[in-house]
């Protein structure tokens, strides 16, 4: 993959982005240290067990949008955010923001 990106033509030092990104694939995604990604790497990479999508966007939303950092959302907030939560899965893509809400 680093190739893809990055070809050493010059023979100097890799830069360090090439560097992090191949001790990622050693440490965490190549799972059975052959070298490659399998079918599993991939899919494990891409949709990992052990991580909450879901909440990962809430809390991107609340961190993004949150001015006073009260880990609260007025309604102001989200209205002056409103392109962020328009353009997320979290809303549906702002399909759920049309829908009558008694926490708002």
């Amino acid at each position: 993959f680093p190739a893809d990106m990055f070809a050493n033509e010059e023979g100097g030092p890799e830069p360090d982005w090439v560097i992090t990104e191949r001790e990622q694939f050693s440490d965490f995604r190549d799972l059975n240290k052959d070298g490659k990604m399998d079918k599993d790497e991939i899919q494990h990479w891409i949709l990992p067990q052990d991580y909450d999508h879901a909440l990962a966007e809430a809390r991107h939303l609340v961190y993004e949008s949150d001015v006073d950092k009260d880990q609260k959302l007025t309604k102001e907030e989200v209205l002056d955010n409103w392109n962020m939560f328009v353009g997320s899965q979290a809303t549906n893509y702002g399909e759920d923001l049309t829908r009558n809400h008694d926490e708002l």
